[in-house]
């Protein structure tokens, strides 16, 4: 009797993650992409307090990969930030977040609200499969002061220093400026 219940439980645990699992993670990675962008406005919002535009560069250069790093490193995720148009080289992104942005984009140009633009989907990779999941990050007006398209002076001066090759400038209040990007490993 015991073989007959332990076949049934060994072929459920063999079997791919539901669609209700699927959930479950778009969940939690929906909550860690909204602890890593709060995170991240509250110190942009102080740095910019405490010193426009210079600090708050500082801030993307120095804290956003810290506090990634650190929301991901206690949930067993990676998080981070990607952009058709990166700043930091690091930054770029995979074919998987190039495609889902290039859809966010045809979303936008539909008319669909930014701040509610998600993607999720479980990816095989070489290391097994991963469950991906981006949110997209509209474009607001305080971020035109190092992204927009009049970006001058000691600013510009500053992301050429910090950014030698930035392709991050040219945005408008309400465009897809990039996404959040958190990735966790099943296998």
């Amino acid at each position: 009797m015991l073989k007959q219940l332990t076949f049934p439980l060994l072929l459920a645990l063999a079997l791919p993650a539901t669609g209700n699992e699927n959930e479950v993670l778009a969940a939690e990675a929906r909550g860690l992409s909204k602890s890593f962008g709060g995170q991240l406005k509250q110190h942009l919002q102080e740095g910019m307090k405490q010193g426009g535009p210079l600090v708050a560069l500082d801030v993307c250069n120095t804290q956003a990969p810290a506090i990634a790093q650190s929301v991901g490193d206690a949930a067993g995720w990676q998080v981070r930030r990607t952009s058709m148009k990166a700043r930091n080289e690091g930054n770029r992104p995979d074919m998987w977040e190039l495609s889902t942005m290039l859809e966010f984009e045809k979303q936008k140009e539909q008319g669909n609200d930014i701040s509610k633009m998600e993607s999720y989907a479980v990816v095989d990779t070489d290391d097994g499969r991963v469950f991906r999941y981006m949110k997209a990050i509209p474009t607001g007006g305080v971020c035109l002061a190092c992204h927009g398209e009049n970006v001058q002076g000691e600013v510009l001066d500053k992301i050429h220093e910090l950014y030698p090759a930035d392709q991050a400038l040219g945005f408008n209040a309400g465009d897809i400026r990039g996404a959040f990007t958190l990735s966790k490993k099943l296998d």
